[in-house]
């Protein structure tokens, strides 16, 4: 599989981390969370239904083709908000295509189905598979 270079990182570091510490890194990463900026308001932000805790995405792609994602969730949700936060460290500002080509199952190479529940890890799969839809309506 291959991902883009930070993402990759993130994964590498997740994976040879053991599950305290990815526990951890999940809840750091819940924390980089930027507030939404004024730009993006209500209607800009898609639902995504398939989460259990009220998680919202909207999606950018510049002129140039560089994708950014702004997400709004309750700080009370650490574990959708540090896969988040591990999206927008990995992600934000890569091109659309190379977001669009990383596998929507990645996570499980950071080993977090061993620290997350399968509903969780469901919801973390439908914010990416999000991600990709709006970006491809942008592109298309």
């Amino acid at each position: 599989m291959t991902l883009p270079t930070k993402l990759d990182q993130i994964v590498r570091l997740m994976r040879e981390s053991d599950k305290s510490l990815r526990i951890e890194a999940m809840l750091d990463y819940s924390k980089r969370i930027p507030p939404l900026p004024d730009h993006i308001d209500g209607g800009a932000l898609d639902q995504v239904k398939e989460c259990q805790t009220p998680f919202f995405v909207a999606t950018e792609v510049d002129a140039d083709g560089a994708a950014h994602m702004y997400f709004d969730a309750p700080q009370e949700s650490p574990t959708v908000r540090g896969f988040a936060g591990i999206l927008l460290d990995g992600l934000d500002g890569e091109q659309a295509q190379v977001i669009l080509d990383v596998p929507d199952d990645f996570y499980y190479d950071m080993g977090l189905d061993e620290v997350v529940t399968p509903l969780r890890l469901r919801g973390m799969g439908a914010i990416l598979r999000r991600i990709k839809e709006q970006i491809r309506d942008q592109v298309a």
